[in-house]
């Protein structure tokens, strides 16, 4: 009998594999490679924030969406420091950008990316930000940086921070109006 994590590192394998063959020779690398350097330290993600703070409006649901991603991301960032994963490596699939430790699970990427698609959906609109979380997941897998289960587990962790600091601090800014 196979276990669970023998089972979970053959599927991640597998995945890694065919998101390559199918998605490797064409411009989607470009665009994965673009949303990364958008994704680094979340950095995009709070750009993003803070752009839409500045317009006036809302304030008080911007501020709760950054203090989502910064806190999602830094939820992802101290995870992957107790988990101490390794990024792949796998001859056929070598990594095509550069990233700032070999620590692999959970994505930090996909923890900023969900926790913005919680937080800032109310005021861009849910449907954009959740395709871009999906594409976000797909790049990181595509670049080879990532196992399919550390980007998934990565938007779960950011998303469920993100809807819990949204959920405070809208409703302490309610009861403060």
């Amino acid at each position: 009998m196979t276990s669970p994590s023998a089972a979970l590192i053959r599927i991640d394998h597998a995945v890694l594999r065919s998101t390559r063959r199918a998605l490797g020779e064409t411009p989607a690398v470009g665009v994965a490679r673009g949303l990364s350097h958008f994704g680094e330290h979340a950095l995009g993600w709070l750009a993003l924030g803070a752009a839409g703070w500045a317009t006036g409006r809302r304030r008080d649901e911007w501020v709760a969406g950054i203090a989502g991603v910064v806190a999602a991301h830094a939820a992802g960032v101290a995870v992957k420091r107790v988990v101490r994963r390794v990024r792949p490596s796998l001859e056929d699939v070598p990594a095509l950008v550069g990233t700032p430790s070999r620590l692999s699970f959970p994505s930090a990427h996909s923890c900023s990316t969900a926790a913005a698609a919680v937080g800032f959906g109310p005021m861009l609109g849910r449907p954009p930000l959740v395709a871009a979380t999906g594409v976000m997941l797909v790049s990181r897998v595509l670049l080879g940086v990532h196992y399919p289960s550390d980007v998934v587990s990565g938007a779960v962790l950011g998303s469920g921070v993100a809807a819990a600091v949204r959920r405070r601090m809208t409703r302490d800014a309610g009861r403060k109006a």
